[in-house]
C-alpha cells in the first residue's frame, strides 16, 4: 500500500493537471483580444468584439467556477440505516431496506434490473437524474458530463452557463474570422504591409475558423440535447421507467424542455445568471396523465445555491411543488424505473446493486 503522503502529492498533481485545459482556454482568449484589438483594431467593430468577448468570459466564468449541486439531506442514509444496510450480506434484503428507505421520495427511476439506485461511495439514495463523477468523487445532480476545458462537472447547477460558453465563444469565433477575412486574403495576395501584426492576422483567423468548425458541432449537439430534454449520458443510455426503457421519458415538448434549462423569465435567458427551474432532484416525465382530481399547487422556485440544511422536505409521492409548477396541461407524474449497469467498484459489499458511472 503506498504511504498516505505519496497519495496526497499525487492527489494534488492531478490537481494541477486538470486545470492545464483551463489555461490553455484562457492564454488563447488573452492573445486573441490583444491580436484583434491592438493589432488589428478595426474601430467599427470593437463595440461589438467587446459585448461578445464579455459575455463569453463571463459564462466561461461562471460554468468554471459555479459548484455543481449534490443530492440533498433527504438522500442521504442515516446511521442506523447505514449500519443495517452493512450488516445485511444478501442483495435482496439489502435492496428492501433500500426501497423502504426511499419509498417517501421523489425517486421514479431504477436500475436495468430494477433495484434502487444506490451510490455506496456516497452512501446515499440517488435522487433521479443524478450520477456519480469518478473526477469530483461524487454525486452530481442532472449531471451532462465532467468537462476537462472547464475542470467542472457539468450539471444541473451550470449546464446553463455551459450552454451560453458554447454560444458566445462560437459567436466570438465567427465574429473573428468574418471581420479578419479580408485582412487574411490581403495576407496571401501580398497586399498586408510587412509588419508584426501580419503574422497574428494570418493565425488569429486560423484560430477562429478552427474553433469555429469544432464549436459549432459541439454547440449544436447540446442544442439536440436541450429540445429532447436529455443529458449526455441519457443519450448513450436510454433511462428505463416502470414499463422499459424510454429515451424519451423526460421530454415535455420542445417549449417546455428549453423553459427547464433557461427557465420563464425571457430577459434571463441570455444572461449567465441561474434560471432554470425545479430543484435538481425532482423532475416531471411525459409518460401518464395528469389526474384531473388532483389539486393545483402554487409555483415555487428553488435556486441552486440553497444548502442541504435548508433543502425542502419531501410530501409524499407524487406531489412536489417544484416538480407540479414545471408540468404543462397533460402531463404528470409517474413512478418509473430508469436504466443503470451493476458496478462494484468502489463498494464494500461486492452483493450491493450500484450503478456503472461514467
Amino acid at each position: 500500500m503506498a504511504p498516505s503522503g505519496s497519495r496526497s502529492v499525487k492527489r494534488s498533481c492531478q490537481r494541477v493537471l486538470y486545470w492545464i485545459p483551463v489555461l490553455f482556454i484562457s492564454i488563447i482568449v488573452a492573445w486573441s483580444y490583444y491580436a484583434y484589438v491592438i493589432q488589428l483594431c478595426i474601430v467599427v467593430c470593437l463595440l461589438t468584439y467587446h459585448v461578445l468577448f464579455m459575455m463569453f468570459v463571463w459564462a466561461y466564468w461562471q460554468t468554471i467556477f459555479t459548484k455543481p449541486m449534490t443530492p440533498v439531506k433527504e438522500f442521504q442514509l442515516t446511521l442506523a440505516d447505514k449500519e443495517m444496510l452493512e450488516r445485511e450480506d444478501r442483495s435482496e434484503s439489502q435492496q428492501e431496506i433500500l426501497r423502504r428507505i426511499s419509498k417517501d421520495l421523489p425517486i421514479y427511476t431504477r436500475t436495468m434490473s430494477g433495484a434502487v439506485r444506490y451510490c455506496d461511495r456516497c452512501q446515499i439514495v440517488k435522487p433521479d437524474r443524478c450520477h456519480h463523477c469518478s473526477v469530483c468523487d461524487k454525486c452530481i445532480l442532472k449531471m451532462d458530463h465532467h468537462c476537462p476545458w472547464v475542470n467542472n462537472c457539468v450539471g444541473f447547477s451550470n449546464y446553463k452557463f455551459f450552454m451560453l460558453f458554447l454560444a458566445y465563444s462560437l459567436l466570438y469565433c465567427l465574429f473573428i474570422a468574418a471581420t479578419d477575412l479580408r485582412f487574411f486574403i490581403k495576407f496571401w495576395t501580398s497586399g498586408l504591409p510587412d509588419t508584426q501584426a501580419k503574422f497574428h492576422i494570418m493565425f488569429l483567423f486560423f484560430a477562429a475558423s478552427m474553433f469555429s468548425v469544432s464549436l459549432s458541432s459541439l454547440f449544436g449537439y447540446h442544442c439536440w440535447l436541450v429540445c429532447r430534454n436529455r443529458s449526455t449520458l441519457e443519450a448513450f443510455r436510454a433511462p428505463a421507467f416502470h414499463d422499459g426503457a424510454d429515451k424519451n421519458g423526460f421530454s415535455l415538448g420542445f417549449n417546455e424542455n428549453f423553459r427547464q434549462v433557461f427557465g420563464n423569465d425571457k430577459k434571463l435567458w441570455l444572461l449567465p445568471v441561474f434560471s432554470s427551474l425545479g430543484d435538481g432532484c425532482s423532475y416531471p416525465t411525459s409518460l401518464v396523465k395528469r389526474d384531473a382530481e388532483q389539486p393545483p399547487i402554487p409555483a415555487g422556485h428553488n435556486s441552486p445555491t440553497q444548502s442541504t440544511g435548508d433543502a425542502p422536505q419531501f410530501p409524499a409521492k407524487p406531489l412536489r411543488e417544484s416538480q407540479s409548477r414545471l408540468l404543462p396541461t397533460g402531463h404528470s407524474w409517474t413512478r418509473n424505473e430508469q436504466v443503470e449497469d451493476q458496478d462494484t467498484r468502489g463498494t464494500s459489499n461486492p452483493a450491493m446493486i450500484i450503478e456503472n458511472e461514467t
